[in-house]
């Protein structure tokens, strides 16, 4: 028999970046063990169609842990409690009957709100698009064995890769720092023959652009791989660093 629970929300309400913003009281009652937290929140948003009310504006999309698009603080954690776990899969047994569970956006600088829980976070695409691409010869596709690439390297790239960019390790650090986010992007190169030659210059321009854009910087408090979701190690962000500072020295920017 499946078991259901009884929770009181405190969620932050906000209709826009410049407008003020609070946190509103809703009840959820019968909420079924086996959904997922944004399945809580639809329960929700419906009670409060039905009753003639704007529902809570929340960002989701594949519901599996693979889009990055959802994400919000979770009584104060970021996609909540759960070690490597994204919103979407974050389920309410993990809750009790009775509790009082308090939701708010990601906060940081460069993420705007864009209605409630819902923020902009093309800031980060922004940091990629700046990181540009891997040099592409012409002719035929290479054979997959010509450049080989160590077993060690090849996994720690793949563990880089892994970064949906969600946006928890901004929204966790205390600076909103992107550090763990740029140094996965710029890593997931690095670490392959196939991105060792524009290597200096990407991981210039993404910290340069980051930097612009409002994120602040990497004091090592860690919290940002405590709540990734994909676990992400700060050893990525001591390859950044080495990183830039080798481009720096190359292009005579120090």
């Amino acid at each position: 028999m499946t078991k259901t629970i009884d929770l009181t929300l405190k969620v932050w309400r906000q209709k826009g970046a410049k407008d003020k913003g609070r946190f509103e009281t809703y009840h959820a009652n019968n909420i079924s063990t086996d959904m997922s937290f944004l399945e809580m929140l639809d329960v929700v948003n419906e009670q409060l169609a039905v009753d003639g009310k704007e529902p809570i504006a929340f960002d989701h999309d594949c519901r599996e842990g693979i889009c990055g698009m959802c994400g919000c603080v979770v009584n104060g954690r970021a996609h909540g409690s759960e070690k490597g776990t994204t919103l979407c899969q974050l389920h309410m047994r993990h809750f009790e009957s009775g509790d009082t569970i308090a939701i708010e956006p990601f906060r940081a600088m460069a993420f705007k709100v864009i209605k409630d829980l819902a923020v902009d976070r093309s800031a980060l695409d922004k940091i990629i698009q700046a990181g540009g691409y891997i040099s592409v010869s012409t002719g035929g596709a290479q054979d997959a064995n010509a450049i080989p690439v160590s077993q060690e390297m090849a996994d720690l790239a793949m563990d880089a890769a892994q970064c949906i960019g969600c946006g928890a390790c901004v929204a966790s650090c205390p600076n909103a720092s992107a550090m763990l986010f740029t140094s996965a992007k710029v890593s997931q190169l690095a670490l392959l023959p196939q991105g060792r030659p524009e290597a200096a210059k990407r991981a210039l321009n993404m910290v340069r652009t980051m930097d612009a854009l409002g994120f602040g910087n990497c004091t090592n408090e860690t919290e940002c791989e405590a709540e990734c979701p994909k676990e992400i190690s700060i050893t990525n962000i001591a390859r950044l660093n080495r990183e830039y500072l080798k481009s720096s020295f190359l292009s005579g920017s120090m």
